[in-house]
């Protein structure tokens, strides 16, 4: 239920997006439409921004989609992070000494087996659920990568 109702969200946030940049190439066109030179100037960059828009929204989708892939054929190979049994916080995070200790074991299997996507994903998670996202992207972008070469 969750997952749909996440879904459903991330649909409607989907929506609102691209109706926003309809709406915005419009007025553009509109500015450009008028014809002196600082409408147009103006014009011309509102319909950039659209671009860069949709550009970082479909990007985005597609990152989304390619890691529930690999999360689900991680899991059907039983090979997920099993974190449920790990201390938390009252927020619900997991505690830091223990995210680190599962890290430290995760990339002791990265280190025995550098060249397999499903343990660079069991980094990724690893880095994630240590609060570090910058690593965690790193490491899912090469998990994506050796998977498609594979």
């Amino acid at each position: 239920m969750k997952s749909l109702r996440t879904q459903l969200l991330i649909g409607f946030f989907c929506v609102a997006l691209v109706f926003y940049f309809v709406t915005l190439g419009r007025m553009g066109v509109a500015m450009v439409a008028d014809g002196r030179p600082a409408a147009v100037g103006l014009g011309v960059a509102v319909l950039v921004l659209p671009l860069i828009g949709l550009w970082a929204l479909v990007a985005t989708l597609r990152a989304g989609l390619t890691h529930q892939r690999l999360a689900r054929l991680a899991d059907e190979a039983g090979m997920d992070l099993d974190v449920s049994e790990l201390p938390r916080r009252a927020s619900g995070r997991i505690q830091r000494q223990a995210a680190d200790e599962l890290f430290e074991s995760v990339r002791a299997e990265l280190d025995a087996d550098p060249d397999n996507w499903i343990r660079w994903y069991r980094v990724a998670r690893a880095y994630d659920y240590a609060g570090d996202r910058s690593r965690a992207r790193d490491a899912m972008r090469r998990a994506v990568e050796l998977e498609a070469a594979g």
